[in-house]
């Protein structure tokens, strides 16, 4: 009776929303699947696109998995492990950000039956990390290196990694064009870390036939003074000036008192601040330089002096382009006109402004240096070359770090069948439980060739019977066989250069078996009232304050 009696404790604040145990679980596991669902029919090369439209009315069009998932507001805490591994898969190797998500919800829809079935969550767990090493063990096994080719035969390799990214993509279209456009400017940044080297300008018009590369840097005209149209606008080997210096003729800013006897006096004041400023432009003159730029503004008068002296001027360049000229011309940005000497110039071989659709552009081409690149992008709207950069940077990202770990797999879902096909193999030789869990990891990493058939409206259970019985042959011969988008049968991936960098799907395995295991390792969720009302407070005093107090001074004796 007494033990009936027992009072009862409480350990959470009143209001706490608790919720454990295997329900929980399986929320969240469905919470995963949901996300998954909305990036799901934008992979491979029929892949859909997403139009979202946000709260400022912002409409982006993308099928980029990270960009997709970004945008999502995704309030849900497990499906936020999701955006999660989305973003480092972007960050770190910048393609197969829908791979990455829809593994990673393939693997918790595999472990669902298993977890109502009263499966503990950590045998599965360990399960899928072996199940995580023996995969990424095959791949390293598998893929074909491409170090030691001459650079001519790199570069066809690497532009073919290029392709299979951009076939996806909306720019799918001229993939051929934009792959080679692509390698070039990798190739010619060399080993420079830094993706800000390489420049993407958006233009609105023309075609996407009219984009181009410019090998050193083009940016957008910017404002001038009157002068200006009597500047040459175009220079053989030029040296180039490059200034963090304001030229224009400044009256006295400070509250400087002067204090003169003889009117005549004043007139030597007024003088000596235009010394100043012809001062500062002789000196620019006298150093050779026939392009200067800087970052500060350049007035109408200096302007015209330049002019005067066949010498072109740019005024307010940005930081981030004026940094990338200084790069590629190996000149140095000066922040005093004194003392200029020609080490600190930099030059090119051919500098121009030209015309780009309904904008003027400064381009300097053949820098001796050559550690930058820029992508000048044409197209019809403006949405449309938004993700027309997006997928270049996927491109760019791809080839450098094929070029920096330099081994490929074969693509369209081959490699992912052919790791199953091991798993499973392997998983015979296991006793117990574990054999079931491998088993299902297996089966999950066929998401990505069924995706791919369904995208592309082919029959996904006859393509992948097509795939199992072709990678089943004992002689291996199958390992490189993919889905064929083009005829909805399958075909050796290799063959038709289908190519991947090998460290996109090794990093995808991982981020997604991380992902997987860590949301399979929560059991209990616990919301935390307090937030919600101190929003609601929040929210409460900013409408006090905004009715100008309105509730202020009603005291005890006054009357209502």
């Amino acid at each position: 009776m007494s033990a009936m009696l027992q009072p009862q404790i409480i350990l959470l604040k009143e209001g706490t929303d608790t919720s454990q145990g295997k329900p929980q679980l399986v929320s969240n596991i469905n919470a995963c699947t949901a996300v998954a669902d909305v990036v799901r029919t934008t992979l491979g090369p029929r892949g859909m696109d997403k139009l979202i439209h946000d709260d400022k009315g912002a409409v982006t069009i993308s099928n980029d998995g990270a960009t997709i998932m970004k945008l999502l507001d995704i309030v849900h805490p497990a499906a936020k492990i999701l955006v999660d591994i989305a973003k480092s898969q972007d960050s770190e190797v910048g393609d197969g950000t829908t791979t990455v998500v829809l593994l990673a919800a393939e693997f918790l829809r595999e472990a669902k039956p298993f977890i109502e079935d009263g499966v503990h969550s950590q045998n599965l767990i360990r399960s899928y990390r072996t199940a995580s090493t023996l995969a990424i063990e095959k791949i390293k096994e598998l893929a074909v290196s491409i170090e030691g080719k001459s650079l001519e035969e790199k570069k066809s390799l690497l532009a073919k990694c290029a392709s299979t990214t951009l076939s996806s993509k909306l720019i799918g279209g001229e993939k051929e064009f934009f792959a080679s456009m692509v390698v070039d400017a990798v190739i010619a940044i060399g080993n420079e870390d830094r993706l800000n080297m390489i420049g993407i300008k958006k233009v609105p018009g023309g075609t996407m036939r009219d984009s181009f590369l410019v090998n050193g840097v083009a940016f957008k005209k910017t404002f001038s003074y009157a002068g200006f149209e009597q500047q040459p606008k175009k220079f053989l080997n030029p040296k180039i000036l490059l200034l963090n210096v304001e030229l224009e003729l400044k009256s006295e800013k400070e509250n400087a008192e002067i204090r003169l006897s003889d009117p005549s006096q004043y007139q030597s004041i007024v003088d000596a601040e235009w010394n100043i400023i012809y001062d500062k432009l002789d000196k620019c003159v006298s150093s050779g330089a026939k392009v200067v730029l800087s970052r500060l503004a350049i007035g109408d008068l200096a302007t015209q002096y330049f002019a005067d002296r066949d010498i072109f001027c740019a005024g307010r360049v940005t930081e981030e382009d004026l940094k990338r000229v200084a790069a590629a011309t190996g000149g140095t940005v000066q922040t005093s006109v004194n003392n200029i000497i020609d080490e600190i110039l930099g030059t090119c071989e051919v500098f121009e402004e030209r015309q780009v659709g309904n904008e003027r552009f400064n381009i300097f081409n053949g820098c001796p240096s050559g550690q930058t690149a820029t992508i000048v992008l044409r197209g019809g709207a403006d949405q449309f070359i938004e993700e027309a950069e997006r997928s270049l940077h996927d491109a760019i990202m791809i080839v450098r770090r094929a070029l920096k770990n330099s081994t490929v797999v074969a693509g369209g879902g081959a490699i992912d069948m052919e790791i199953s096909r091991y798993l499973r193999q392997h998983a015979r030789t296991i006793a117990g439980k574990s054999q079931l869990f491998i088993n299902s990891y297996a089966k999950a990493l066929e998401v990505i060739p069924r995706q791919l058939c369904d995208n592309a409206g082919f029959d996904a259970t006859d393509v992948l019977n097509k795939l199992r019985q072709k990678h089943a042959l004992p002689s291996g011969e199958g390992a490189p066989y993919g889905v064929d988008i083009a005829t909805g049968g399958i075909a050796d991936s290799f063959a038709n250069f289908v190519w991947e960098p090998a460290i996109v799907k090794i990093n995808a395995i991982n981020a997604a078996t991380e992902a997987a295991c860590l949301i399979l390792s929560v059991d209990e969720t616990i919301k935390n009232p307090k937030s919600e009302s101190a929003q609601g407070d929040a929210a409460a005093s900013a409408m006090g304050r905004g009715r100008g107090g309105a509730f202020r001074g009603r005291g005890r004796g006054m009357r209502r």
